[in-house]
């Protein structure tokens, strides 16, 4: 530990005397024996950066790498301009972390503030914060920001990511508050018993997505006035890429935007880093969780920017502290920031726009196999989810040792299904090759 620290013996030892004490022993003296390492570490010695190249080259060489993907499920393999991973690999930006002082830390508040720009157009939403760990994350945060003490129930979708349901229920269950699950009707959300189960008296928010986890559209719009006619708010999580298209959440009554942003410029990564971006109308600005950067001047009267808001954080309020985010995704917020920047308005629909109609494609395609049709006849963005007269497992590793990673075979009410993914990444060579292949396997 003594020789970690960034100084010389030298400096070690003059700031040991001006304690009294004369070794790194002395320091720690308090302690009992038996907690001391009195041998080496069992690690391995140092190694050149030849060596070391060569074991993490060994060891990446076990992955398997897919040559066409099929399986979304929130997280996606969307294509990744070259220039935003040019510009985010720099060093000034690839070792950035949270802007605590404002005046050294400008290029970092920039970024931040385009993002937050960016995210607030995306969802025509009035104000943004600085990102927060995962979608699931913003979900659980945004829902913690419309309990009070009065109303405390926080009404979610069936059809949502169980993941998000699950971070949710964490959230809600650690902060003593109920939380109901609106049932599920043919793939999207049964609006006539959410209208049964909303209480008015206490009813806080409700959380639909859209597209929901089965890639179903939702009635948005529906839903936020059965919200508001109740007297909650409602909270929309959305799929970033699919707003270059589909009606933004700002629009059709929605309170609260959330989503997982990891399909902005994000690699897949084996889960991670990722983000979570979170709106609100301004009204609920106040009650947003983590910072809030803003532009301001400077004494010279120059374009400048400051952290905001920060006043939910718990090392500001402590126990009085209705959220303990108090960090940021600041190099994840700013490779989504270059990715929009880079792909533009009519990019980001072109992504989209492509996703759709390349998942119609396939699913039209294996619907054409006796068994693969799909579970639900709504309309869908670019996931569906279809039957399978093969155990789903079984098809899944036939399609691996094709180096495909085929759909995601689902449990529950839909056992033996099989939620199926495109992005914009597929060709209709590789859909074409897919059912191909699906279609020998289920005649064997």
């Amino acid at each position: 530990m003594g020789s970690y620290v960034p100084s010389t013996p030298a400096q070690r030892q003059q700031m040991l005397e001006s304690m009294g004490l004369s070794s790194m022993e002395d320091l720690f003296r308090q302690l009992p024996e038996e907690v001391l390492l009195r041998r080496p570490l069992n690690i391995p010695s140092g190694c050149c950066e030849m060596e070391a190249l060569g074991k993490m080259e060994t060891m990446a060489a076990k992955n398997t790498v897919f040559s066409s993907i099929f399986r979304g499920a929130g997280a996606y393999d969307h294509y990744i301009p070259a220039i935003v991973k040019s510009v985010t690999s720099k060093e000034e930006f690839l070792t950035a972390y949270t802007p605590y002082q404002a005046e050294i830390s400008q290029g970092v508040l920039q970024s931040i503030f385009e993002y937050q720009t960016m995210i607030c157009q995306l969802t025509a939403m009035d104000v943004s914060n600085a990102s927060v760990y995962d979608g699931a994350t913003a979900a659980a945060e945004a829902a913690a920001m419309c309990r009070d003490r009065r109303r405390t129930v926080t009404y979610a979708s069936a059809a949502c990511r169980p993941m998000t349901l699950r971070v949710l229920e964490t959230y809600c269950f650690s902060a003593g508050t109920p939380l109901v699950l609106i049932p599920e009707k043919e793939g999207r959300t049964d609006l006539e018993a959410l209208k049964e189960l909303m209480d008015p008296a206490a009813a806080a928010c409700v959380y639909l997505e859209q597209p929901n986890f089965y890639g179903q559209l939702e009635e948005m719009e529906k839903a936020a006035g059965i919200a508001h006619q109740a007297g909650a708010k409602f909270i929309a999580g959305c799929n970033p890429i699919s707003l270059g298209i589909l009606t933004p959440p700002g629009e059709y009554g929605a309170d609260i935007a959330v989503g997982e942003g990891q399909p902005l410029g994000l690699p897949l990564s084996f889960g991670g880093p990722y983000l979570g971006f979170m709106a609100a109308k301004s009204a609920l600005t106040r009650k947003l969780p983590g910072r809030i950067v803003g532009e301001t001047t400077d004494v010279d009267g120059k374009r400048a920017f400051v952290l905001t808001l920060q006043a939910r954080e718990q090392h500001i309020r402590r126990e009085k502290a209705s959220s303990n985010i108090c960090s940021n995704q600041a190099l994840c917020a700013m490779t989504a920031a270059v990715y929009l920047s880079a792909m533009g308005a009519q990019g980001l629909a072109q992504a989209a726009a492509l996703s759709m109609s390349k998942a119609h494609y396939l699913a039209a395609e294996l619907e054409k196999i006796p068994g693969f049709q799909r579970k639900h006849q709504g309309e869908f963005f670019h996931e569906f989810v279809t039957g399978s007269p093969i155990e789903p497992e079984a098809l899944m590793k036939s399609l691996e040792k094709e180096g495909i990673l085929g759909g995601l075979p689902l449990n529950g009410a839909y056992k033996g299904c099989i939620l199926w993914c495109c992005t914009e990444k597929n060709t209709k060579a590789q859909i074409d090759r897919l059912v191909s292949i699906v279609k020998e396997v289920a005649e064997k």
